[in-house]
């Protein structure tokens, strides 16, 4: 990742007492800010900058970070697919390219925004981050920022991999026949909160399964884990969309989108994962998992 693509960003300069800050330091600035959650405030004086300037740091560096990078975010083509399904197949899932899942971003209540709109059971308010990954973790397609109180079904109806994949753009591979006699060019795995289509399967469930029924969905879930490590990984490293923060809703898709970009960029470069980001302590002194903000599968 060059930083020398900040240099040439439009937008207001960053600087300190008139004096501007560096790429590089504007880079730093702006992936501490994603992977501690730490406000602007709190976060800004470390680097030597205001409030005004951090937002602004933040704001340039995404939008240099799309514009350079945003093809870190694709569908897989060529050798690339080839990798992808063959992956896929040796799991038992043959012209499966990913996994699709819906995640919380927990943010604080926006202003002159119905409250209604955003919050959960448990009254926190969060935007939706939709996420297609395949076996190695890889973002393939991701849609932000509808509010909490849109089902995940409409999130999909509304999302371009859906108008994408109904046109035949993504999904070009001879047709195969899965188990239930669906015959298909290519598909994604997804839990039973969606219904199932040509291109999305999805477990059977239900109770009294035949035997094979509950097999393939034991091996489906198994498979569709996936997106858990993904969102595992992703929030775990990059927590200010772990925890509730205060954002502007305008720009959260952006930033989310060149977290998922960094995501993929480090995964190509072969970074590791510490999987102990995954638990924390909590105010009883008890370790536990981090809440990744799944959505509990629900019907329309």
């Amino acid at each position: 990742m060059s930083c020398s693509t900040i240099a040439a960003t439009e937008g207001d300069e960053v600087t300190f007492y008139g004096e501007p800050f560096q790429p590089e330091q504007i880079v730093a600035y702006t992936l501490y800010r994603w992977a501690t959650g730490e406000s602007y405030d709190n976060s800004t004086s470390s680097f030597g900058m205001g409030r005004a300037s951090g937002v602004r740091a933040v704001c340039n560096a995404t939008t240099a970070m799309l514009r350079v990078y945003r093809d870190k975010i694709s569908w897989p083509t060529g050798v690339r697919k080839h990798v992808v399904l063959r992956a896929f197949l040796d799991k038992g899932f043959p012209n499966r390219h990913g996994a699709v899942d819906c995640t919380h971003i927990y943010v604080d209540k926006p202003a002159n925004a119905p409250s209604v709109n955003y919050f959960d059971r448990k009254h926190r308010f969060f935007v939706i981050a939709q996420v297609v990954v395949d076996l190695d973790l890889r973002v393939l397609d991701m849609f932000v920022g509808y509010p909490g109180n849109c089902h995940d079904i409409r999130v999909i109806q509304l999302s371009s991999l859906s108008g994408r994949a109904e046109e035949g753009m993504l999904f070009r591979k001879p047709p195969v026949t899965l188990p239930g006699g669906v015959r298909t060019n290519g598909y994604i795995l997804n839990d039973n909160g969606y219904p199932p289509s040509e291109w999305v399967v999805v477990p059977y469930g239900g109770i009294n399964q035949h035997p094979d029924e509950e097999r393939f969905d034991t091996k489906q879930k198994v498979a569709r884990l996936v997106v858990e490590r993904a969102f595992g990984r992703l929030k775990g490293m990059w927590r200010l969309f772990l925890r509730t923060h205060k954002t502007n809703l305008d720009t959260l898709p952006q930033q989310f989108t060149v977290v998922c970009i960094v995501h993929n960029i480090l995964l190509d470069t072969g970074i590791e994962f510490d999987e102990n980001l995954l638990w924390e302590v909590d105010e009883n002194g008890v370790w536990r998992q981090l809440d990744l903000g799944f959505i509990i599968p629900r019907s329309q």
